[in-house]
């Protein structure tokens, strides 16, 4: 049976020869893996459409919960990330944590907009990279379930904590002076980080980005979102940890 999807390749394999294994993020289907047979053939149709961090309309022939793509047509390919390595690879930890997050043959139009909308601010350089990928990895989690609770401290009640500390694991925000023993891995927010973090997980889908951080607010907030994804996830990256190795020494070539 064939089927027309709209996906966005989150990972490449190469298979065999001249074939990929592809991980998508449908539209239709949430996430699938499909067989590209023949794409990295001189004169393929569907080359430029198996190629990762590149949104398409795909054919695909299923058969019993196999999937071969058949041909593609690229919507968008986000060509300027592949002009820069760091950008690129950045652009390749959204796709693995969009991957870690979604579900086989279960759509997620939530998820699938955030990535593309991070993807498009990236490869536009709309904002700092930085302030991109943190926005993409708190929403991720409220999109994923892991929507930390940040209208005020857990622990006194007040709505604007003094000295703000998020909790990693209790996905809770906290007064520093009100953190108890053995509560687990804080780290500091300040009042601004605080007010950036409930943007995002507040804001309409095309607004996350909007907002504007100065001075050690910025780092405080992107660290926080970065460990906070991590905590909640229980594991590492190893996409985060080549962009951080191609970030600490640019390549310009």
């Amino acid at each position: 049976m064939y089927k027309t999807l709209h996906g966005l390749v989150l990972r490449e394999v190469k298979y065999k020869e001249s074939s990929k294994i592809l991980t998508i993020l449908t539209e239709e289907e949430g996430k699938i893996t499909a067989e590209a047979k023949g794409v990295l053939r001189k004169g393929s149709r569907s080359a430029a459409s198996a190629q990762a961090l590149v949104w398409s309309e795909l054919t695909v022939s299923e058969y019993r919960g196999r999937y071969t793509l058949t041909e593609g047509s690229v919507t968008e390919d986000f060509s300027a990330l592949r002009s820069d390595l760091a950008d690129y690879a950045l652009g390749c930890y959204f796709a693995e944590l969009a991957e870690a997050v979604s579900d086989e043959d279960s759509p997620n139009s939530a998820l699938l907009r955030l990535t593309l909308n991070a993807l498009f601010a990236l490869s536009r350089k709309l904002y700092d990279s930085k302030h991109i990928k943190a926005a993409f990895e708190l929403r991720l989690m409220c999109i994923a379930g892991f929507a930390p609770s940040l209208d005020r401290c857990a622990v006194c009640g007040r709505e604007d904590p003094e000295q703000p500390r998020l909790s990693l694991y209790g996905g809770t925000v906290l007064c520093a002076g009100c953190v108890p023993q053995g509560a687990g891995k804080t780290v500091p927010l300040g009042p601004a980080g605080l007010s950036a973090m409930r943007h995002v997980t507040e804001a309409e889908a095309k607004r996350i980005f909007s907002f504007s951080l100065d001075g050690e607010a910025a780092p405080q907030f992107e660290e926080a979102c970065e460990q906070y994804a991590l905590a909640q996830l229980d594991r590492g990256f190893r996409t985060l940890d080549y962009w951080k190795s191609v970030s600490a020494f640019p390549y310009n070539g």
